[in-house]
This record gives structure tokens, C-alpha cells and sequence, in this order.
């Protein structure tokens, strides 16, 4: 099994389907995993099989090698089109998450204004006020929601704490279209669960659920890496576009990576 992790609070860059040149910014300890979902797709794998006792990052540690890298990457002739806190689980969940986001901010302004941020979130931490405010500050705040159906999300994502799904879309709602839902789309089965949910029973009510959180965009992708378990397959072209459509048909836009 093949898995993504990183040893360090700054990585990259990489090319990311869906943003460009992305410089990534690690809140989760080096050479670990810390996450409120344990999903069975995670390129990172699962959250048992890849604790560790290494510390979080400081805020001072994420700041500082952010200033190095970028000036590395001055002297290559490269500007990162977007730097994205990501890597190894759930970046809003270290406890300094508001105050490194700010501080971030001004490296960007500072070092390379032209580059976006963006972060990618499940979400899970949207219910406490200072996250949400925290999330306004990025240019692209992208979202998990990979359905609204609960046995789909806890066969599937996994929350490891509390999760509900109607308090998670009327707090969607809450950034008043600030906001880009990621989701992933699949298909295959897993301990005799059927994993997909390109199907009319799953896309009736995310596309209702979409009405409501009126967000900016809707990312749609589908498996791209190994996955830590077995059974599960990509979506097909044909599905994912045709429910990219129907997003469409909303006035949301839309875009598909497969």
C-alpha cells in the first residue's frame, strides 16, 4: 500500500488538478496522520495505521518555512499560484489554526501576493465560530461534502466525533456562498457496502442540500491514487459529468476532475 505523507509543515510544490502550482502548508505532525474523518480513500491511509507521538507544528515552525521555501523557489524562477493548507489529515484542527492562517496571510501579501489560498477541509470544525471566521479568509475554501446520506458518511468518511448532517449543511449555508464544495464521487464496495453514490438515491438530495448552501462552486473528482483499502473504483466520466450538469442547471458552477 502507497500512501502520502509528509515530514514537513511546507511541501512542494505540486501540481494539483484542480489549482495549479500548489505550495503546500502542513498543520499535522511529520510523518503522521491526525484527522476527524478516517476515510477509506485517504491518500494519507488510515488514521490507525499511521499515528505518531511527533508534535504539531508551531505556529513560528509553519511561518518560518514558509519564508524559506518561497525565497528557494524565488531564486528557481518559480511563483506558486496558490498556497494550500493540506497534508496530513484535518488542517483545522490544530489549535492555533486561526492565528497561523493570519499570519500566513501576510507572508502571501508580503512574498507573493499574486498567489491564492486555499484550504482543503472536511468541514468537521465549521460548527465553532473562530473556524468559520478563520475560513473567510481564504480565497478558495473547499469543503467536503461527499453526500448526505449518514450510513454513506460513516461507512465511507468516518467521522471520529460528533457529525450531523443537517447541522453540517445549515452551517454551510452559514458562509453565505463563500465557499466550494468538494466531492468525492466513486464507485466499488467495501465490507458489502456499496460505494456508490453517482446514483439517483444519493444525488436527489446532495443536489438538494446544494440548493441550500448556494455555495460559489462544486469541485467533483473521483480516485486518483492508491487507496488504503481495496474495492473501490473511480467513477465513470459519464456519471460525473451528467451530475455536473444538473449542478450547473442550479447556477453553480462547476467543475469535474477524473
Amino acid at each position: 500500500m502507497s500512501t502520502v505523507i509528509y515530514d514537513s509543515p511546507v511541501f512542494g510544490p505540486i501540481h494539483s488538478r484542480r489549482l495549479g502550482i500548489s505550495l503546500g502548508i502542513n498543520l499535522l505532525p511529520k510523518g503522521g496522520k491526525v484527522c476527524s474523518f478516517d476515510c477509506i480513500y485517504c491518500e494519507c491511509g488510515l488514521n490507525k495505521e499511521r499515528r505518531t507521538k511527533n508534535p504539531l507544528p508551531t505556529a513560528d515552525e509553519v511561518v518560518d518555512g514558509l519564508k524559506e521555501k518561497l525565497q528557494a523557489l524565488r531564486q528557481d524562477g518559480i511563483v506558486p499560484d496558490v498556497l494550500t493548507f493540506a497534508g496530513n489529515g484535518e488542517p483545522t484542527l490544530h489549535p492555533q489554526f486561526p492565528e497561523i492562517v493570519d499570519r500566513v496571510r501576510g507572508v502571501r501579501d508580503k512574498e507573493c501576493p499574486s498567489a491564492k489560498m486555499s484550504i482543503l477541509s472536511n468541514a468537521t470544525q465549521i460548527r465553532r465560530p473562530e473556524i468559520r471566521e478563520a475560513l473567510l479568509h481564504f480565497d478558495n475554501n473547499i469543503l467536503k461534502l461527499d453526500t448526505v446520506n449518514p450510513i454513506y458518511i460513516n461507512n465511507v468518511d468516518r467521522p471520529q466525533g460528533h457529525y450531523d448532517v443537517e447541522e453540517q449543511i445549515a452551517c454551510l449555508a452559514m458562509f453565505q456562498g463563500k465557499c466550494i464544495i468538494q466531492t468525492m464521487l466513486m464507485r466499488g464496495e467495501y465490507g458489502g457496502f456499496s460505494l456508490d453514490n453517482t446514483t439517483e438515491a444519493y444525488v436527489v438530495p446532495y443536489l438538494e442540500a446544494l440548493q441550500r448552501i448556494k455555495p460559489r462552486a462544486v469541485m467533483l473528482y473521483t480516485l486518483d491514487r492508491e487507496t488504503p483499502v481495496k474495492g473501490l473504483e473511480k467513477a465513470t466520466p459519464e456519471a460525473m459529468e451528467a451530475i455536473a450538469e444538473r449542478i450547473r442547471a442550479l447556477g453553480i458552477e462547476t467543475s469535474v476532475s477524473y
